[in-house]
């Protein structure tokens, strides 16, 4: 018997822009809805369903919605950087609501998907009441990522000399059905955008959550500090790439929704 239960089909929603995202739907139809968005570079399948977090949700009885980033897994992967804003991010993200006709919904980001979130708290206030973000930083973290080197890497195979923008770069290229150049006009049109600020932190309860490993930490937590239902969990001897498999975090998380 598998551990984790066969991965349905997509179900594509459509964005405003024509942009087609794949959405997969697990647990319990009619229980509390749960939004589940991914990190960059990676998707709603291999993030949330591949290690766990799919289960573990149905089996306490949500509802869980996981989607493919616009640029990610079965949604469509545009290459122009002007695909890629922060408002379009939290479009699509509306578009899903909408279409699963969820009035309110707790949701669940990492890394990029945290950013979306918190823009999305402030945003869409009425939509979502209970967040967990986890692996955020404030301001931009890609803002070393070099898209030259990366482009570079694309078109003749020379690794990046940077070492944060090769790490990116292997770990994009690892993963099956991944579209490089979609991901570097991610990168290079999201740049400048609306980013997480302690300034304007979202009025949501929001559970905080960054491996002790992982070098933005003390960032992440400055963000809990500053929101006014902030809390924070240390999801422990985990770095940025393999929090999302840490049972602490999924059981920390659970304890967070379940307590609304």
């Amino acid at each position: 018997m598998p551990l984790l239960p066969e991965s349905p089909d997509p179900r594509f929603v459509l964005a405003p822009d024509n942009i087609r995202i794949a959405t997969y739907e697990f647990g319990d139809p009619g229980g509390t809805p749960v939004v589940l968005v991914h990190g960059f570079a990676s998707g709603g399948l291999l993030n949330w369903h591949h290690s766990g977090w799919t289960r573990v949700l149905g089996r306490a009885g949500f509802r869980v919605i996981a989607l493919d980033q616009r640029g990610h897994g079965a949604s469509s992967k545009p290459h122009s950087p002007d695909a890629y804003t922060m408002p379009l991010l939290v479009d699509d993200l509306l578009a899903v609501l909408d279409t699963f006709l969820l009035d309110e919904t707790l949701f669940v980001g990492y890394s990029l998907g945290a950013r979306v979130g918190w823009q999305a708290c402030l945003d869409l206030p009425d939509r979502i009441t209970r967040a967990v973000l986890g692996g955020i930083p404030d301001g931009d973290p890609l803002t070393r990522f070099r898209t030259d080197e990366a482009r570079h890497c694309l078109e003749t195979g020379a690794a990046p000399t940077d070492r944060l923008t090769a790490a990116y770069v292997k770990m994009a290229s690892g993963i099956r059905g991944n579209d490089l150049e979609a991901l570097i006009s991610l990168v290079e049109g999201m740049r400048g955008g609306a980013q997480p600020e302690p300034t304007n932190p979202p009025q949501q309860p929001v559970l905080f959550a960054t491996g002790t490993e992982d070098a933005i930490l003390e960032k992440s937590r400055a963000l809990s500090t500053a929101a006014p239902h902030g809390e924070f969990f240390d999801i422990p001897g985990r770095n940025h790439f393999n929090a999302p498999t840490s049972k602490d975090f999924r059981e920390a998380a659970l304890a967070f929704l379940a307590a609304d």
